[in-house]
């Protein structure tokens, strides 16, 4: 199995301490939430790293394309970027004060070569995070009480993505010391028929908001049903084959549509020979948390093409809950670094990559679960995990 990501963000988690590596983010929505006391308190006042667990394998491959990472407290945001001012006064929060704390999750699934996927895994939370600083000053205070919440993360997440595109091209500098010479600040990470995936949730208390470029994957398990939070970028689907025609190309039906009969998705970070055909702009989209959240699958597709979204997100579920009670909700990390995975969603992860190894899967297989529920602690508090 590779070994995933795990970002440590220091600045971060020290600002904003752990709340136990087995706990996970509250219930989530709009909705007030119930403290230990019995009170209600309001989703945006809450705040954990949520529980989460990855898993990768090389499979059948020759080598290993794939990346993924975890950033827990990578940034923190604006309570305004995620939720409206009468929203916020029916909790009695005062928006201009209140920030949320981010945790990021990412897949990316590479092609040609594994250098564009790692560089994403290494550089998306830094990008992420200065894009997010950049528009919501700007869209905070031009907006006001007209700021669309959808726009806003549409416009940090695609300038997000072009940067990092930009990067891997050399088109754009990764350096900020002056001392290092512009031949070195514009060498491209990789050559030019060498690309990416990337499938990012951003989770918080109240949201998750998911970008999207590639044919990786990220659905939601609700009330025990499948919930696509993304859609596959392939050269079939009606828009993105009148996008590709629309700037002079063509989709070609070679061993399945490809763009220019070459690449089987139509939108990637890198693949610079495919440019115009093929952008990096990511499809966007908020979602309130809600009560009935069980967990959160991000996978590649190693993991899509031979399980379904209903069928990841039931195993996902049960995996998570026969830990707990084998367990009794326990583990012997209880209480340490939020940048640790949970090895109740680490056992989710890992099983569902065993399973698409034996239903025949052939390519990299990286899957990242993340359990969204808040989850009491059973009796006996003495048992670790096994």
């Amino acid at each position: 199995m590779a070994t995933p990501r795990v970002l440590d963000n220091g600045a971060a988690r020290a600002a904003y301490p752990a709340g136990g590596v087995g706990g996970s983010e509250t219930d989530g929505g709009a909705r007030p939430a119930t403290g230990s006391g019995g009170r209600r308190r309001s989703v945006y006042l809450m705040e954990s790293a949520p529980a989460w667990g990855s898993a990768a394998t090389r499979g059948r491959r020759a080598a290993m394309e794939d990346a993924s990472a975890a950033v827990p407290r990578f940034a923190e945001v604006p309570v305004r970027m995620l939720a409206g001012a009468r929203e916020l006064d029916a909790h009695g929060i005062g928006a201009a004060a209140l920030k949320l704390p981010l945790h990021l999750f990412g897949v990316y699934d590479g092609h040609g070569g594994s250098e564009v996927a790692n560089y994403c895994a290494d550089r998306m939370h830094v990008v992420l995070k200065e894009a997010l600083g950049r528009t919501a000053r700007a869209g905070l205070e031009e907006s006001g009480e007209r700021l669309d919440i959808k726009e806003l993360w549409e416009k940090v997440f695609g300038g997000c993505f072009q940067r990092l595109d930009d990067e891997v091209s050399g088109q754009a500098s990764r350096f900020c010391s002056s001392g290092v010479s512009s031949e070195a600040r514009c060498k491209p990470v990789a050559a030019g028929d060498v690309g990416s995936t990337a499938a990012v949730a951003v989770v918080c208390s109240s949201h998750i908001v998911v970008a999207n470029c590639g044919d990786s994957r990220v659905v939601l398990s609700r009330g025990k049903e499948p919930v696509a939070l993304s859609d596959d970028h392939k050269p079939d689907r009606e828009d993105e084959r009148a996008r590709i025609e629309a700037a002079g190309g063509r989709v070609i039906d070679w061993n399945g549509h490809r763009v220019s009969g070459v690449l089987a998705m139509s939108r990637s970070i890198g693949d610079g020979y495919g440019k115009p055909f093929l952008i990096p702009t990511p499809e966007v989209k908020v979602i309130p948390r809600a009560k009935d959240d069980d967990c959160l699958v991000i996978a590649s597709d190693g993991l899509w093409d031979v399980i379904s979204n209903a069928d990841a997100c039931k195993v996902a579920r049960l995996q998570i809950l026969q830990w707990h009670r084998k367990n009794n909700g326990v583990c012997s990390d209880e209480g340490g670094e939020a940048t640790r995975s949970h090895p109740a969603a680490q056992a989710a992860a890992g099983y569902l990559v065993k399973l698409a190894l034996m239903k025949g899967s052939t390519d990299n297989i990286t899957v990242t679960v993340i359990d969204l529920k808040r989850r009491k602690k059973i009796k006996d508090k003495s048992k670790g995990f096994v």
